[in-house]
């Protein structure tokens, strides 16, 4: 197979790539879901896909919207492209999967999202002379900068939290412990002046 020459170039490190390349999929209802994803969250676009899958959510169809009739929700009309969805889903499982391998967090962001033609070899068999609906989807992914100081931050905070915790907690202890030395102390204090005053009791008998 040849070498995949990207749409969108990029030499960032928070940035990953993935193409799908010769997809069983109609370029037109792929352009359309790459707009309906473009922009969110990688689990968000997951958690949208699998409603997809389950026909709980449509796609809105803007702009091929042949045979798309009115659905649920803020749209003129949609469709509920179920393979398309499928396909999708196994492609952001391999996104994460590249940024896990890459060394970045779970949290990214779709920033790029395309679908182009592939080519259309006939079909054989009973379908022989119809030509096949393929087409090549491109998808990249940034880490969310923010969230990862945030999550930092957080774990410094925590952290510092239960040092704090840890040290007022041995606070008492220390004090429990001097408590009971001066207990010793006096203990030892009295039976001393108890034995003086009975050496003195008798040598005066």
């Amino acid at each position: 197979m040849t070498r995949y020459n990207y749409a969108f170039k990029t030499n960032k490190e928070n940035v990953v790539r993935i193409v799908g390349r010769d997809l069983g999929l109609s370029r037109k209802k792929s352009v359309e879901m790459c707009k309906f994803i473009k922009g969110r969250e990688i689990a968000k676009a997951k958690a949208i896909l699998e409603k997809v899958k389950e026909k709980q959510l449509a796609v809105p169809f803007t702009r091929s919207t042949n045979g798309a009739g009115h659905r649920k929700g803020p749209m003129a009309g949609g469709k509920y492209p179920l393979k398309g969805a499928m396909e999708f889903l196994k492609l952001l499982k391999q996104l994460e999967a590249n940024a896990q391998a890459k060394g970045l967090s779970s949290s990214l962001k779709i920033i790029h999202a395309c679908a182009q033609q592939a080519s259309e070899p006939f079909r054989y068999g009973r379908k022989r002379r119809v030509q096949m609906k393929r087409c090549h989807i491109e998808l990249a992914a940034q880490e969310i900068e923010g969230k990862k100081h945030a999550k930092q931050a957080h774990t410094s905070k925590h952290e510092a939290k239960s040092e704090a915790k840890s040290e007022t907690g041995t606070k008492p202890a220390a004090k429990a412990e001097s408590k009971k030395e001066e207990m010793r102390s006096d203990r030892v204090t009295s039976t001393t002046r108890s034995k003086t005053s009975l050496e003195k009791i008798e040598k005066s008998e």
